[in-house]
């Protein structure tokens, strides 16, 4: 599933590219894959739109309209947003395509569970998903006093508590390994215990992993495509995540791999505690 690095990266290619092109025509080829707002159709609130801007909030892609809505785009586990200057012919697995000015916006989806909703502007934020999410952890205010704070008495373990998307928004199972393996945390710790120097090594492991993550334009393990179509390079540097069994990089042991949260969880028993 792409996680915050990876929307961001789609929010960048994508902004330079579509910013200011009017939405011309709409061909959905599976229908559950969008939807609009109250008895208002996708296609009636979209269709003929200029494209003013684009946002994220944690996981999700927020693209604005300037009639007065935003799409709410959700990749879940495959999505991808294509475009394409010159167009292209839809593929088996595209859901959506928008027909710009210039070129074509595709929503690609193998396993058919993204979804792309039309919402009025002014509710974005405060809609049921995006008004239940935590802070986004690149912002300033994301200070360790405040990661102790929303950690505070919870006794799910660390990891648990990092994918929730209540507690911190955008964080998902490969930044979540990481950040823990940077901050030298066991995921298997109650989230409550950690103390405030420990909060501090978190907050910074989790902005080094998640700027690095930006900055490589994502991980592409499986499906990932950021908006131009190129993957991204993450995963060559990953330290813990998917490499469980295999020497640490640091001590040379062998990575603890087991289930937290239901979630495949790598760690360094040894690094890490």
């Amino acid at each position: 599933m792409p996680e915050l690095p990876e929307v961001e990266s789609i929010r960048r290619t994508l902004e330079k590219q579509v910013t200011g092109q009017v939405i011309k025509e709409i061909q959905v080829y599976w229908p559950p894959s969008v939807s609009g707002w109250g008895e208002q159709s996708f296609l009636s609130l979209v269709n003929g739109q200029r494209i003013t801007g684009f946002s994220r909030r944690g996981k999700y892609l927020l693209i604005t309209l300037d009639g007065g809505y935003t799409l709410l785009a959700h990749m879940r586990m495959t999505g991808r947003l294509l475009y394409a200057p010159d167009g292209r012919e839809p593929e088996k697995h595209t859901r959506v395509v928008f027909l710009l000015e210039r070129g074509e916006l595709h929503f690609w989806d193998i396993r058919k569970f993204g979804r792309i909703q039309a919402i009025p502007t002014g509710l974005c934020l405060s809609e049921p998903v995006l008004g239940k999410l935590g802070p986004e952890p690149l912002d300033d205010g994301f200070t360790p006093e405040l990661l102790q704070g929303l950690l505070e008495g919870k006794k799910s373990s660390l990891k648990a508590a990092l994918i929730d998307q209540r507690v911190v928004a955008g964080i998902g199972n490969i930044y979540a390994d990481e950040a823990l393996y940077e901050a030298g945390l066991s995921p298997e710790r109650p989230a409550g215990s950690l103390s405030r120097p420990e909060c501090e090594r978190l907050r910074d492991a989790i902005r080094k992993v998640l700027d690095a993550g930006i900055v490589a334009g994502g991980a592409s393990i499986r499906d990932y495509r950021d908006g131009s179509g190129n993957r991204g390079r993450f995963q060559e540097t990953m330290q813990v995540y998917g490499r469980g069994g295999k020497p640490c990089y640091a001590c040379g042991r062998p990575l603890t791999r087991l289930r937290l949260a239901g979630r495949a969880t790598v760690y360094c028993a040894n690094c890490q505690s």
